[in-house]
């Protein structure tokens, strides 16, 4: 690849050298995420991952792909690129661990006007952490230059994951009954849902959000809305372990009214405790400055609950004990109900 240079190519945008030194700088990042699977360096055509198949009689394989979406826009006017990976990797992981399945491997996919090897290395950074932060490999990727399709400094970021359950353990809510607890684990902040309405609400573009902000405890609203997806794998892993869980919803788009009716059968609903859910400071103030009815707010934004688990009810205190031995801030919010309304909030 030293003797690969395309005069005409570089012309047209696209620097393939670039694309070689990008891929240099990352791989001290992608080192830390290799894992015992791992059966293939970067750079070749695929990522190969050995299964281990110990303890797991019927293996189940549970995939996820997901994106950033417009909270790119804050890493660009911030021009901080090491944590949007982080979501990236949230974004995919989380989903996979509502089904009971550990994550494996991750790839990812960048897109960008012009290849900055340094910008795409940090970003990068941030999707190794996320790797980290799952137990599971960053085993391949790609990076495209495409000029004329995305401004220079601009790119887009996505990823997939692949984890592995047995069958006899795969969550598929069909042991959900009423009565049954809701528990709620926290969100680090908005996560990577609703950027589209929080862009619009704050005016990023335009506003002042690198200056402390009073509302969010002298933390900018930048700074804020950048904080990373929490990713939940590793404690409701340690939850598997010890405790039957009955369902998993991730908390994304479309917030309570969408995610958590997702993992709970027909004729069943959840009572969610509306003075239970810790409300992060910045949805009060995405809801004062766009004067956001409150259940658009419960319908688009997590509200501070990241991830919500259904237990029986009997074990729903030692469910708690366990994920907040784990680090998390674990509460319960409600239960299950007969009902066809899907969430009810109050």
């Amino acid at each position: 690849m030293e003797k690969s240079f395309s005069e005409s190519y570089k012309e047209a945008g696209v620097d393939i050298t670039a694309g070689y030194k990008a891929v240099e700088l990352m791989k001290s990042h992608i080192k830390r995420t290799a894992t015992k699977g791992v059966s293939s360096d970067i750079g070749g055509f695929g990522g190969a991952f050995e299964l281990d198949m110990t303890g797991i009689t019927k293996p189940i394989l549970v995939s996820g792909t997901d994106g950033v979406g417009t909270k790119l826009k804050l890493a660009f006017i911030m021009d901080k690129h090491n944590t949007v990976g982080i979501d990236c990797v949230a974004m995919c992981v989380n989903d996979i661990i509502c089904c009971g399945a550990k994550p494996l491997f991750f790839l990812d996919y960048i897109a960008v006007g012009k290849n900055f090897p340094e910008k795409v290395a940090s970003i990068v950074e941030g999707v190794a952490e996320g790797c980290v932060q799952a137990g599971c490999a960053l085993i391949g990727g790609e990076t495209a230059e495409m000029p004329g399709f995305y401004p220079e400094d601009e790119y887009d970021l996505a990823g997939y994951s692949t984890g592995i359950v047995d069958k006899d353990k795969l969550i598929d809510n069909n042991t959900i009954a009423e009565g049954d607890v809701i528990i709620a684990l926290a969100s680090s902040g908005v996560h990577s849902n609703g950027f589209s309405l929080v862009r619009k609400v704050l005016d990023v573009e335009n506003a002042d959000i690198k200056s402390p902000c009073k509302e969010l405890g002298g933390k900018s609203i930048g700074e804020t809305l950048l904080t990373p997806t929490k990713i939940y794998v590793k404690p409701m892993l340690a939850l598997f372990d010890e405790i039957k869980v009955k369902g998993v919803s991730h908390i994304t788009g479309g917030g309570f009214y969408e995610n958590i009716p997702r993992s709970i059968p027909k004729g069943l609903g959840a009572k969610i405790d509306k003075s239970a859910v810790k409300v992060l400071p910045i949805f009060k103030l995405i809801q004062k400055k766009g004067n956001i009815p409150e259940r658009d707010m419960f319908n688009t934004f997590n509200m501070g609950v990241g991830m919500s688990v259904i237990v029986d009810k009997k074990d729903a205190d030692k469910a708690v004990e366990i994920l907040r031995n784990a680090g998390e801030d674990a509460y319960i919010i409600g239960e299950v109900i007969k009902s066809d309304e899907g969430v009810v909030i109050c």
